[in-house]
């Protein structure tokens, strides 16, 4: 199981780099605020992001809804995807497939994006969402794999 991300273990050096321009990106998604994800770890290469569960997430019988799950994969294997293109790029998805492995309530889910190829033109990753319960049990719920490109940074 994945330890909670205590906001006391800040990265340092040029970690906290990579972070602070990851955490300055994500902070302008209107979409993940609203959600209310939020940004747990950065790596090159990888990026992990959480999503409670509440009544903006959820389908009709209360559990969370697919579409958040895929934003949430997304988001995770685009920030992973960014943490290796050059300063100055953004990264946009192209395409990706998602395979919804089971349906949860309550808890919160958590998407770890990682590179699994980081070329010029694409990039590819993958992400895995997983649900953890009150309890801190964790279940997989989907596996996700994309295709992004980088793109100059217009903000």
């Amino acid at each position: 199981m994945t330890a909670p991300t205590s906001p006391t273990s800040a990265p340092t050096g040029l970690a906290t780099d990579l972070f602070r321009r990851i955490e300055a990106s994500f902070s302008r998604q209107g979409m993940m605020r609203h959600l209310g994800a939020r940004l747990l770890r950065v790596e090159p290469g990888l990026c992990e992001i959480a999503l409670p569960h509440s009544d903006k997430v959820t389908q009709q019988q209360g559990g969370f809804h697919g579409g958040a799950m895929g934003a949430l994969a997304d988001i995770a294997g685009g920030y992973a995807a960014l943490t290796l293109v050059p300063e100055g790029m953004e990264v946009t998805t192209v395409e990706y497939k998602i395979n919804f492995l089971a349906a949860y309530q309550g808890g919160e889910l958590r998407a770890t994006g990682q590179v699994v190829k980081a070329g010029k033109r694409i990039v590819v990753t993958t992400a895995q969402v997983v649900h953890l319960d009150a309890h801190g049990r964790q279940s997989d719920c989907a596996v996700m794999q994309q295709t992004l490109v980088p793109v100059p940074k217009t903000y």
